[in-house]
């Protein structure tokens, strides 16, 4: 594989320089980095004062493979990623058959191996037939390939079966990650409860079908010890049981949408179901707490929670249509918005999104050091462009976005030293 060299780049730390590539790695970086140290056995790209960063780990991203690939397809997810600047991401279980079986694990592998231009890791579930009763063989899953194990949107309300799970689980140090929600106490609700949904005459969940739900789980890893990821943290109630089992030493983490940290509940005004997603969105007070939570690192992980829908399961009224949005493109645009407004540093924000992902995933991906994987991008963060879902390159194209206006565009993503996308 041809060397190439990156000059006149800025990093995500603030520093500038060159960064060489060989083998499919990081073989140097730095300001000593230049076309006359490295350039002569190289390609070289000028960044021209481009960001030269990882290339983002999504953990949390539903592919349709198999069973509803009119939904997405692992080429189309992985052409959506790697103009969102996503490198590596791992695909949810809750497809048709979901995965379940090790023989799923390895055809998924080999299915993305073939057709994807991105590392497409394979989370399998938690339960067989995400049915939340017999556990699945966790270590005949992780041989295969499985990078975690969770329900994918189903919440386990077994407590009796969620602490048989952790014990086997942690015979593997398998990860698991779960989504917080109380089924009976959500019941049909498509917002969380307050004065929004009222106006707007939609049923409504309490918070604490989260909370009580999390509070339980980390009870359960106290006891247990399980490496435990929380999906999706939304309240105010969730980064307090976060913060305490945090403060205590457990080994939890967790994570928190795009959609969360940039939208709010009064953005569903007018009923737009682009925008009904689960969790429900939060009111501007929640948001600002979940934007100072990823600020702090109390809330390790950005993810896309991609989840396309087609227009048949989105053209309905907002109760009766499907949770979901796609988020591959457009997370590290949106995620800049937080930037520019001084509330996330960059670094800290590609943090969420690259490094601290692979630590909990145990991965190498997701930085930038001599003898890292070469999965990179280039991003102009000032380009500003107006998102049109019809030139998604998802399948789908229920975006939240659609129409937004955004700044920070993506020139080139490199995948294990490979050039897999230039805009």
């Amino acid at each position: 594989m041809s060397a190439t060299l990156f000059v006149s780049a800025s990093f995500p730390d603030g520093s500038g320089g060159g960064l060489y590539v060989e083998n499919a790695k990081i073989a140097d970086i730095g300001p000593h980095v230049t076309r006359v140290s490295h350039g002569k056995a190289a390609q070289v790209i000028d960044c021209r004062g481009d960001l030269l960063a990882p290339g983002l780990v999504d953990m949390q991203a539903f592919i349709g493979e198999p069973g509803a690939e009119y939904r997405e397809t692992l080429s189309s997810a992985s052409r959506a990623a790697v103009r969102g600047g996503v490198t590596t991401l791992v695909s949810m279980p809750n497809t048709t058959p979901p995965v379940d079986d090790p023989a799923i694990v390895d055809y998924l592998k080999r299915r993305a191996e073939e057709k994807a231009l991105v590392r497409i890791l394979p989370a399998a579930a938690l339960t067989k037939s995400l049915q939340g009763r017999e556990i699945s063989e966790i270590g005949l899953l992780q041989q295969a390939g499985a990078v975690a194990f969770t329900d994918g949107h189903v919440s386990i309300g077994n407590a009796g079966v969620m602490r048989r799970a952790f014990v086997y689980a942690k015979d593997f140090d398998a990860l698991i990650m779960h989504f917080a929600q109380d089924k009976n106490l959500a019941g049909e609700g498509v917002m969380y409860e307050g004065e929004w949904a009222v106006r707007l005459g939609l049923p409504a969940m309490p918070r604490e079908a989260e909370s009580i739900i999390l509070e339980r789980d980390l009870r359960l890893v106290a006891l247990t010890g399980v490496r435990y990821h929380a999906l999706s943290v939304t309240t105010l109630q969730g980064l307090e049981v976060i913060a305490r089992a945090k403060k205590q030493g457990l080994p939890v983490t967790c994570g928190v949408s795009i959609n969360h940290l940039t939208l709010n509940e009064n953005d569903v005004s007018g009923y737009r179901t682009f925008l009904k997603v689960n969790p429900p969105l939060v009111t501007e007070d929640e948001r600002i707490a979940l934007v100072e939570a990823v600020a702090t690192g109390l809330i390790d992980v950005i993810c896309s929670d991609h989840n396309p829908q087609d227009v048949e399961n989105k053209r309905l009224p907002f109760a009766e249509a499907a949770f979901g949005a796609v988020g591959l493109e457009t997370m590290l645009s949106a995620a800049l918005r937080l930037v520019s407004a001084g509330q996330v540093s960059l670094s800290r924000m590609l943090e969420a999104m690259t490094s601290r992902p692979a630590d909990i995933l145990r991965l190498p991906q997701g930085r930038l050091s001599r003898g890292a994987p070469a999965d990179l991008i280039r991003v102009d963060l000032d380009e500003p462009y107006v998102v049109d879902a019809l030139k998604l390159h998802s399948r789908a194209k229920n975006s939240p976005f659609d129409e937004a206006k955004l700044q920070g565009v993506v020139k080139l993503t490199m995948v294990a030293g490979r050039v897999v996308y230039q805009g």
